[in-house]
C-alpha cells in the first residue's frame, strides 16, 4: 500500500492479484494460472519485488507438477530477499519457507524440506500474535512433525500444502 496525504492507497496490482486468487479459490485453477501468468508478463522480471513475490507465491499454487511449484516458490523467496528486511517482508518468510518445505516433501527431498522448515521456524519470530501468525506457527509445527523435526515422528511424505498454507 502506498500513502497519499496521510491515507493508505490500495496497491492496484495487489488488488488485481487478489481478485485472481479468489478465482483460483473458487475452483478455476487453469484460468487463475493464465491470468497470473499474464500479470507476471505485465510486470516483467524487473517488476517491484513485492509484486513478483506475491505473484510467484500464488502461481506456485496453480501448478500440479511439484517441480513447477518449487520453481515458482523459489522465485517468490528470491523476490522477497530483493525487497529487503521490512517488517512486511519479514512476516512472509515463515510462509515462504514452509511452502518450500512442502514442495521438497512432494519431490522426496526430505533433507531440503527439513532445512526450510527450520528456516520457517526461525523466521516465525517476526509473526504477530494474531490468527495469521497462529496459523503459520501451527502449520510449521505440523510440517516439523511430518519430517520428524518436532516431538514424535512425522507422518511421512505425500501430503501437499493445506488450503491455509496455500494463501497468506
Amino acid at each position: 500500500m502506498a500513502e497519499r496525504q496521510g491515507q493508505t492507497v490500495p496497491d492496484a496490482l495487489l488488488t488485481r492479484i487478489g481478485q485472481v486468487v479468489m478465482l483460483h479459490h473458487g475452483g478455476d485453477r487453469e484460468e487463475a494460472r493464465r491470468r497470473l501468468l499474464d500479470l507476471w508478463t505485465e510486470i516483467g522480471a524487473n517488476g517491484a519485488p513485492m509484486h513478483r513475490c506475491t505473484l510467484a507465491h500464488y502461481l506456485a499454487d496453480t501448478h500440479d507438477d511439484p517441480s513447477d511449484e518449487l520453481a515458482w516458490d523459489l522465485r517468490a523467496l528470491t523476490a522477497a530477499e530483493e525487497h529487503g528486511g521490512s517488517v512486511e517482508v519479514r512476516a512472509l518468510y515463515p510462509s515462504l519457507h514452509l511452502n518450500l518445505a512442502a514442495d521438497y516433501v512432494k519431490l522426496g527431498r526430505a533433507e531440503a524440506a527439513r532445512t526450510h522448515v527450520r528456516r520457517a521456524r526461525t523466521a516465525a519470530v517476526a509473526l504477530r500474535d494474531d490468527s495469521y501468525g497462529d496459523g503459520v506457527r501451527a502449520a510449521i509445527s505440523r510440517m516439523e512433525l511430518r519430517l520428524g523435526e518436532g516431538e514424535g515422528e512425522g507422518e511421512g511424505e505425500g501430503e501437499g500444502r493445506s488450503e491455509w498454507e496455500r494463501g497468506w
